[in-house]
């Protein structure tokens, strides 16, 4: 499918102007809304990526700039040291509360988007993926992605560095689709077993895929790079997408009066 992708808007939020690249088919027609989180380097080239493929696939597509209250507008941070350094400062810069609102603030956008259907879900890689998981919480948020999301574990987001996250997590009521990289030293075997159990007592609906990867194996840049799993695992969201966002939030009846019992 064609997109168009060298659109933004500059969106209000307590904390200023939030710059949100916008990713959309250019067919006639509306399409559901995905909110796209990047890692800590902001809107990169494979973020930039992977919202054209998310968009070729048949959403409209906003991805914010997660650092705008500290960053100039377009700012993208390198993928090295020092770039590493300062999105990891700045992750803990900002007021939990500043996510949040920045999240209903996208979210808000595409529900009155033309082109967008109002059947919205959230996605996010690294940060993005914590970020994508909290921003589901959201009552209109059917279905979220999450790619190895850092902190969720153990709070590591946001000023004091002591986020609710996983506490939230009874009040997502949208699938989740949770994906990791067993070779990720971010998210260490006790750090998944956490989310996990914070799902399973929340009575959470999630799948969950655990692959042979390193920490940012989707990044099409780098020696981390698994084109194999990225392909596997965006094909994994896309397909969630579909299902979810074009079903609305409805949810197969388990057992019923008239069920045939075998």
């Amino acid at each position: 499918m064609t997109i168009q992708d060298n659109e933004f808007i500059d969106l209000a939020t307590p904390s200023g102007p939030m710059r949100t690249h916008v990713f959309r088919p250019t067919a006639p027609g509306k399409y559901p809304g995905l909110l796209l989180y990047s890692e800590i380097f902001q809107v990169t080239g494979p973020i930039r990526r992977t919202a054209a493929f998310l968009a070729g696939h048949g959403f409209v597509v906003a991805v914010p700039e997660i650092y705008h209250e500290f960053e100039p507008a377009g700012t993208i941070l390198a993928y090295d040291q020092p770039g590493a350094e300062r999105g990891n400062a700045l992750k803990i810069a900002k007021e939990l509360a500043a996510y949040d609102a920045d999240a209903r603030a996208v979210l808000a956008y595409l529900a009155q988007h033309p082109l967008c259907t109002g059947k919205l879900g959230t996605i996010g890689i690294c940060i993005g993926g914590h970020l994508a998981f909290r921003a589901a919480t959201n009552p209109s948020v059917l279905a979220a992605t999450c790619f190895y999301a850092t902190g969720l574990h153990s709070g590591d987001l946001g000023q004091g560095k002591n986020a609710d996250s996983l506490a939230r997590t009874p009040e997502i009521k949208g699938e989740l689709l949770m994906i990791w990289g067993r070779q990720d030293p971010h998210v260490p075997l006790e750090g998944r077993g956490k989310v996990h159990a914070a799902l399973c007592v929340a009575g959470s609906n999630f799948t969950w895929h655990e692959f042979n990867g390193a920490h940012a194996f989707l990044r099409d840049e780098g020696f981390r790079y698994d084109p194999e799993l990225a392909y596997i695992c965006l094909g994994l969201a896309v397909s969630l997408f579909r299902r979810k966002l074009g079903e609305g939030d409805l949810r197969l009846a388990t057992s019923g009066p008239t069920e045939t019992k075998h």
